[in-house]
């Protein structure tokens, strides 16, 4: 099982948004900071959350269980629920819907702030690019 842990950080709101990511595994500990774009912070996470999920396609870790640690309730249980009324987070549960199909199983946990510090500091320094 790989854990996931994301974050987003935001200046403004909207405003300059950067993404943390951290992937913890077997022999595996990697971390990436992205710049994502103006976004509000809500958006800002669903963005690191999505782009989590591609980054997992991309470097072939998707064979096995993904836990996806978010301090985002927003993100959380959109994507628990699978529904939002929220037209804006639409695009982003639906390109959920789409990444999932590439998982043998695929868990998200919400977690405290103060669980998610690595995460947090990578998209604080994904921030500090747009500076």
């Amino acid at each position: 099982m790989l854990r996931i842990y994301v974050d987003a950080a935001t200046k403004g709101n909207p405003g300059p948004s950067g993404g943390g990511i951290v992937v913890v595994g077997d022999g595996i500990h990697e971390q990436f900071h992205v710049p994502l774009g103006e976004h509000s912070n809500h958006e800002a996470e669903f963005k690191v959350f999505m782009n989590a999920l591609q980054l997992l396609i991309d470097k072939e870790f998707n064979d096995q269980t993904i836990l996806i640690h978010s301090d985002s309730k927003i993100v959380v249980q959109t994507i628990e629920k699978r529904y939002t009324k929220n037209l804006l987070f639409q695009p982003y549960l639906e390109t959920f819907q789409q990444l999932e199909k590439n998982f043998p199983l695929l868990l998200i946990k919400w977690i405290p702030e103060s669980q998610n510090k690595g995460a947090d500091s990578l998209a604080r320094q994904a921030l500090q690019k747009y500076q």
